[in-house]
């Protein structure tokens, strides 16, 4: 591809295939892969392999085509692979609605500091990450999300941010610059400096991104809801009810946001000594939390059975995945790693019309070719092994090409 964006057919348009999509992937030292080269052709991408062999870490690639940390979240140093440069690049060919582009994120190890990635889009060094996000949103389920129910508040929150993130691209930065601002006030109050004028300044715009990050939670909680009350009566995935908890108490979100402002900055003024004795401050959008229900059973989802949890989480992250289409105008690209050995047949097949239905490309990774006979052609099977990535013999795939590491 050149720099240029081309439309047309070239944006994603032909028959049968996602109009957002990766038609290529190249690493460099990433994780067990010292180079690897990968072209997709089809709306499904199934990488099957024996546990261990690099699966995960195919589609971790992708999860760093968007700002963040992929899914493992992992640090940089991590995710170079040993013996490597001690850094990594992750190239891809993109087809979306503005036509193709190449988009570079890169890791170079900086001797006099942390390692920092930076993205370049057709040749164009990008300002920052968020730049992503004008080209594709990514969505992910991995087998870590399994107790997301039951777990830390801190996951859910994670969680529910991510969704956030995906419709409102201005979220994550809100988010950075709360958490920076909460930093400097907890250790202004834990060196009992009480200078009234610095606190207060930190106070109020603590105040103003955490209130509007508690109202981006809320709107997009609220319509997540009304994705969720749209699917049918035969969606193998129960329907989950949800409820957040904004960390400002009962605070009316409702309300004109400069009132809501005020409330939080004197309710931060007052809370200085409690805060200061608790060593963190006990009130804001960093407490915020997510609760869902098992509609069907009216049953909170962390007393559901695991097999409930898991099916539960899979039709809210399919929601989401309507919403995000619906909303941004950039269907999302799926990763689902091990999705399909804990659904049973008719479930599993359900699962792969309804993604299909979605327009969405999915790579989906597997211990077994077999879970994903129900998708027939419609997948390009791809079988992972010691670094190595070839078409898997059954599927008669022959677009993937792979350089093994040397």
């Amino acid at each position: 591809m050149t720099g240029e964006r081309q439309t047309g057919d070239a944006a994603g348009t032909q028959s049968g295939l996602p109009v957002v999509r990766l038609s290529e992937l190249r690493l460099a030292d990433f994780r067990n892969y010292e180079t690897l080269r990968l072209s997709f052709d089809r709306g499904f991408v199934a990488f099957v392999g024996d546990n261990g062999a690099g699966k995960t870490n195919l589609i971790e690639a992708v999860s760093l085509l968007t700002p963040g940390r992929g899914l493992r979240r992992a640090t940089y140093q991590d995710i170079a692979r040993k013996g490597g440069s001690g850094g990594f690049s992750i190239r891809a060919g993109l087809v979306s609605l503005q036509g193709e582009a190449n988009v570079v994120t890169k890791v170079q190890p900086d001797p006099a500091g942390p390692a920092t990635r930076t993205v370049r889009i057709d040749e164009t060094a990008a300002k920052s990450v968020d730049e992503l996000l004008d080209l594709l949103r990514i969505l992910w389920l991995t087998p870590a999300m399994d107790g997301l129910f039951t777990g830390p508040t801190g996951d859910r929150r994670r969680f529910l941010d991510r969704m956030v993130l995906a419709v409102d691209p201005t979220h994550g930065r809100r988010a950075v610059d709360y958490e920076r601002a909460m930093r400097s006030r907890n250790r202004l109050l834990s060196d009992n400096r009480m200078d009234d004028s610095w606190l207060s300044g930190i106070e109020a715009q603590m105040a103003e991104l955490g209130m509007a990050m508690a109202l981006a939670r809320a709107e997009l909680v609220g319509m997540l809801v009304g994705m969720i009350e749209q699917s049918g009566a035969d969606n193998p995935f129960p329907k989950a009810g949800l409820d957040l908890a904004s960390g400002y108490g009962d605070t009316d979100l409702s309300r004109p946001s400069a009132d809501i402002e005020d409330e939080a900055r004197t309710r931060l003024r007052a809370g200085r000594h409690g805060d200061r004795a608790a060593g963190r401050t006990l009130l804001g959008a960093h407490r915020a939390d997510l609760s869902v229900v098992h509609l069907a059973k009216a049953m909170p989802a962390a007393l559901s059975s695991t097999g409930e949890q898991k099916a539960l989480l899979i039709g809210l992250v399919l929601a989401h995945a309507r919403l995000v289409a619906a909303v941004s105008s950039l269907p999302p690209i799926l990763l689902l790693d091990e999705i399909a050995a804990h659904l049973d047949p008719s479930r599993r097949a359900a699962l792969f019309d309804l993604i299909a239905e979605l327009g969405v490309q999915a790579f989906m990774t597997g211990t077994d070719a077999s879970l994903f006979d129900a998708l027939g052609d419609r997948a390009q099977m791809l079988e992972v092994a010691a670094g190595t990535v070839r078409p898997a013999p059954a599927s008669g795939a022959t677009s993937a090409q792979s350089e093994q590491g040397r």
